[in-house]
């Protein structure tokens, strides 16, 4: 598939793409190239959930998300996971279970997100956000996450993807 890079972010492109339609026709698509990420559901032993409350410069303010991060270099999603899980709430967890992954943003956008339970936390180290990030963690039921999807008060949609697929696998009572 061939395109043309329109603009270069970190390690994401906007960029325009020829594609075959499978109705024979050819089109010109605009198109942002992410490399993917990693979101990770992080349940204490005692049943509750670590989240971010984070800034987002793009929304202009501060929302309620789970902890995820872009893909780097040859780094697999789970290798990601373990990564970000770390740098965003500083600890670690001795179990990932995949969940499989969701499509964001398919209509302008390629990137595969990577679901992930995160379970047997422990504190590891003091927070490495990137120098875009503000973090605050916070510990928090099911219950009053659900509350706060449900009022919006979560509007995050891999916080609430992760949420729901944890919850339809069993991993969320």
């Amino acid at each position: 598939m061939s395109h043309t890079v329109l603009h270069r972010w970190k390690n994401i492109q906007l960029a325009e793409i020829d594609v075959d339609l499978p109705n024979g026709k050819s089109i010109r698509h605009t198109t942002i190239i992410h490399p993917g990420a990693a979101v990770i559901l992080p349940i204490t032993d005692d049943g509750d959930i670590l989240l971010l409350r984070q800034f987002r410069p793009s929304l202009n303010k501060w929302i309620l998300e789970l902890p995820a991060g872009t893909i780097e270099g040859d780094e697999s999603p789970i290798e990601c996971a373990r990564r970000e899980l770390i740098e965003e709430t500083g600890y670690s967890a001795q179990h990932f279970e995949p969940l499989g992954q969701c499509s964001p943003l398919a209509g302008f956008c390629d990137e595969i997100q990577y679901l992930f339970v995160a379970k047997g936390l422990s504190p590891n180290q003091s927070l490495l956000p990137d120098d875009d990030e503000v973090i605050n963690v916070i510990k928090v039921s099911l219950d009053d996450i659900e509350n706060w999807i449900k009022t919006d008060e979560i509007t995050d949609g891999k916080t609430i993807a992760c949420l729901s697929k944890a919850k339809l696998c069993g991993f969320l009572i």
